[in-house]
Parts: structure tokens; C-alpha cells; sequence
């Protein structure tokens, strides 16, 4: 019975957001409230939640304060010379922004923090995605995609997980799965490629007058005129802006369209409200080097690893505050401002715990586990690796990485032990569900990703998701290639 209602609950769940019946917060709490319930967990159900809760709270803060931070640095014109030059080096073409997240998001995936690379892409990039009109939910996608893939890292926490609870050196599972992650990442690129060409066609069938224009830029320099392709006018840019401006057959400027606009209320002044206007009034440009200064000297915290990381935010947040803004009904306003984004992902994460709560203190988890391995077959046995990295990718979503890796797993690779099949290829198995693991809504740095980029959670599943299944079976596939992942 708890296994049916686990799987259940997951399923109902998943509904309900991806058909957005519900908002993730309400289903995150009504729905494991019920299952619970007809589990059995009677007034014990507020427990089983308050333990939860209890270690998601500094990650709350983490979040909260990053996003207050980081939206300050936004607001205050820190990041618009980037933008600037990532226009120039990427050009106005929605294939390589896309492409180029997907770069920036998988290097700076290298530190092994999933919210550090959510907060400097979406810092960097979604700027850019509004200026263009471009789609923020294929930023997440792209950016989940890209850090999901790098999590493998022996430093992410999974490989060094898997190593551990199997009694392994980290390089012996990491090192033969090398050729896996770069197959993931090629896999990434493709798709990242393929989105920002849809992202290309989109705007052009619904902007024609901006985006149905020629793709050579020797067309465009200095303000030449070419012709709109379909149209009986000529389309430019203008020199002072490189904006397109739609002119007449005879050659007269009739419009100037800027590609200023936003995705958002214009009353909105979270972190996703942030459209490089150069007139805003947060804009502190003679305090520029001092909030580059600032910003260093908290990713160099972030990457120490010196103090909590929660507080490295609040005190950066507290700094930046004080310096741009001194007067404390400036202060104010700028709590008040980015207030929506930080009740959107503290909300999410505070109601996450609901459903783990439930899942672990019901012993929904450790039924699942167990019907899983009784279910395979004994002469499925000498593919055991296989069964597991296959197994991975649904179970590592709706539970947590300690609860598949010191759980699951030891007892996976005791019954593979008997069919040949070494631990180590069980454990490398084991981390190629990494990137659709990361897309759970268990896992609070993709709500700090959606929560930054104003994204609904279920647009963002519904486009994330199959392609991550798919990024992790290509990377099985290349680990029982390589001969990584074998076969008893």
C-alpha cells in the first residue's frame, strides 16, 4: 500500500503542476498532506514536516538573500556592461544567446554549486533574454540542462556519494565516465542549438517587422538598407542603437522598434524586472567598481568555502544596501521590491518539505526502495548496472540524493555482487540520472532558477524534462560503450 501511494502521490503531483491546476507551493502541500493521511500519519503528519523543515531553513536563507543581492546588482547597473558585451559577441541571434547560456551555465558548473551557476547565469543572461523578447523558460531549461549534466563532478556530491556509500575511491567511478559527460554536454549543446533556432523562428513569425530580416550582418553595417524578405520595404539599422527601423518603399524612416521591452509588469521591480533601461532610477553608476568589487569578493567567499554560505549573502546584501542605497526608505522600497521573487522560492522550498517530510516519515521511500529490488528479475541480474542507471533517473527525482545513494544503492550493488557486476560500474551507473535528478522540485537550486527567472515550475518541467531523460540514457549508453557501465 505505500508504495502504491508513493508512486501515487508523485504522479499526482506531477499532474497537477504540468497541467497547472494547482501552483507548485499549493500542491507541494495539499497533496503529500492527503497521501499522508491515507497513510496513516494521523496528527504525527505536522512532525514528520517540522523535521523536514528543519534542515531546509539555512537554505532558505541562502536563497533569500541571494536573490535580494543579486537583484540589488541588477538594479543598480552592475551587470549592464556584460549584457552589452555579450550582444556584441553574440550578435542579436537567438541561436547563439541560447548556445552561449548553455557555455556560460556548463562552465561556471565547474564550482559544483547548482544555485551559484543558476544565480550568475540568470544574473547575466535573462537581462539579455528580455531585451530580445526571448522565452525565460528556455533559459532555465538551458541552464538546467548544462549543470545538470555537470553534476557528475567528483566535487558536485553524487559521484562522491555513490563512492562512498559503495566503499570506492571518487577517480575510480569519476575518471572511466569522462567520455559519459562530454557525450552529455555535446548532447546539451545540440539541444541548446535546436531551441534557440526555434526561439529564432518564433520571434520571427511573431515579430516580423524586428526579426523577418536578413541574417548577414554586412548587410546591416552603418545603417544600410536591405530588403524584409516578403515585404515591400526595406528594413535597417540605425547606427546610433543598431535597432531595426522599418522604412518606407521610397526610403523614409517611418518607425524606430526597440527591442527594450519586458516580459513582466513594468511595475514589477524584482530580479526578473530588470529590462536595461538606462534611465532607472536604481541605476548607481559611480559605484560601479565598488559593486564589482563587493560581488568578487562574495563569489571568492562562495568558493572558500570559509563561512556559511547564508551569511556570506546576508552580509553582502546588508553592505550593498547600505553603500547604494543610505537612506532607509530607499532600503525599504528595495526589500519591498524584491519581496515577490523571495516569497516565490522561500514559499516553494519551506513547502518542499511537506513532501519530503511525508515521503521519509510515512516510509513511503524505503517501500519504493524495496519493491524496486524485489521486482527485478534474478535472470535479469548480470544487468544490474544497467537495471540502476535506468532506475536512477525516476528515483533520484522524487527522492533525495542520500536517500537513493545510502539506500538504494548498497543494496542494488549487493544483489549485482552476485551476478559479477563490480560495484564501481554500479556506481557510475548510479550518477547518469544526474541530470534529470536535478529538475526535481526536491532539489532547492532549481526553485532559486525558476524563482529568478519568473518561470513557472511545470512550463519548466515540460520542457526540461524529456530532455534530460534523454541526456542520461545517452549518457549510459556511452558509459556500457566505453565499457564504464559493463554487463556480468
Amino acid at each position: 500500500m505505500l508504495v502504491l501511494l508513493g508512486f501515487a502521490m508523485i504522479a499526482v503531483f506531477m499532474v497537477l503542476i504540468m497541467t497547472k491546476k494547482l501552483t507548485p507551493v499549493l500542491a507541494l502541500i495539499i497533496v503529500p498532506t492527503v497521501f499522508g493521511l491515507f497513510a496513516g500519519a494521523g496528527l504525527g503528519i505536522g512532525d514528520m514536516v517540522l523535521d523536514s523543515m528543519k534542515s531546509m531553513t539555512s537554505t532558505a536563507a541562502l536563497l533569500m538573500f541571494a536573490i535580494i543581492y543579486f537583484g540589488l546588482m541588477i538594479d543598480v547597473g552592475l551587470f549592464d556592461p556584460l549584457v552589452k558585451f555579450i550582444l556584441r559577441k553574440l550578435g542579436n541571434d537567438p541561436a547563439k544567446v541560447v548556445l552561449g547560456t548553455a557555455i556560460l551555465a556548463a562552465a561556471v558548473s565547474l564550482d559544483g554549486d547548482g544555485s551559484t551557476t543558476f544565480i550568475l547565469t540568470t544574473a547575466a543572461m535573462l537581462p539579455v533574454y528580455l531585451r530580445l523578447k526571448m522565452s525565460p523558460v528556455v533559459l532555465t531549461c538551458v541552464a538546467g540542462l548544462a549543470n545538470g549534466t555537470m553534476n557528475i563532478l567528483p566535487w558536485g556530491g553524487p559521484t562522491a556519494r555513490a563512492a562512498t556509500a559503495l566503499k570506492l575511491d571518487v577517480n575510480d567511478v569519476f575518471v572511466p565516465m569522462i567520455p559519459s559527460l562530454i557525450a552529455g554536454l555535446v548532447v546539451v549543446f545540440a539541444f541548446s542549438w535546436l531551441l534557440g533556432l526555434q526561439e529564432r523562428n518564433r520571434l520571427r513569425a511573431t515579430a516580423p517587422e524586428i526579426w523577418g530580416v536578413p541574417d548577414t550582418a554586412e548587410e546591416f553595417d552603418g545603417g544600410t538598407a536591405a530588403p524584409s524578405a516578403g515585404t515591400g520595404r526595406t528594413v535597417s539599422r540605425t547606427p546610433a542603437t543598431g535597432s531595426p527601423a522599418v522604412l518606407s518603399p521610397e526610403g523614409s524612416s517611418v518607425a524606430v522598434l526597440e527591442r527594450t521591452e519586458t516580459l513582466v509588469d513594468d511595475h514589477d521591480s524584482a530580479m526578473a524586472d530588470t529590462a536595461l533601461d538606462p534611465n532607472r532610477s536604481t541605476l548607481r553608476p559611480k559605484l560601479f567598481w565598488f559593486n564589482l568589487g563587493l560581488t568578487v569578493a562574495v563569489m571568492v567567499m562562495l568558493v572558500a568555502d570559509l563561512v556559511p554560505l547564508p551569511f556570506v549573502f546576508m552580509v553582502g546584501s546588508a553592505i550593498a544596501l547600505v553603500v547604494n542605497f543610505p537612506k532607509v526608505k530607499e532600503q525599504g522600497a528595495q526589500l519591498i521590491a524584491h519581496a515577490p521573487s523571495i516569497v516565490a522560492v522561500v514559499s516553494m522550498v519551506m513547502a518542499a518539505a511537506v513532501l519530503t517530510g511525508v515521503l521519509k516519515g510515512t516510509g513511503m521511500v524505503e517501500a519504493m526502495s524495496a519493491w524496486l529490488v524485489q521486482i527485478i528479475p534474478s535472470d535479469m541480474g548480470p544487468f544490474m548496472a544497467v537495471i540502476t542507471g535506468v532506475l536512477s533517473i525516476p528515483m533520484t527525482f522524487f527522492m533525495s540524493n542520500d536517500a537513493f545513494y545510502f539506500g538504494v544503492l548498497p543494496v542494488l550493488s549487493e544483489t549485482a555482487a552476485h551476478y559479477g557486476v563490480s560495484a564501481a560500474e554500479m556506481a557510475r551507473a548510479s550518477i547518469t540520472g544526474q541530470p534529470f535528478h536535478l529538475q526535481s522540485p526536491l532539489v532547492p537550486a532549481i526553485l532559486l532558477l525558476v524563482s529568478l527567472a519568473k518561470v513557472d515550475l511545470g512550463d519548466h518541467h515540460k520542457k526540461v524534462l524529456w530532455r534530460t531523460a534523454v541526456i542520461s540514457l545517452v549518457m549510459l549508453g556511452v558509459g556500457m560503450l566505453t565499457g564504464a557501465i559493463g554487463i556480468g
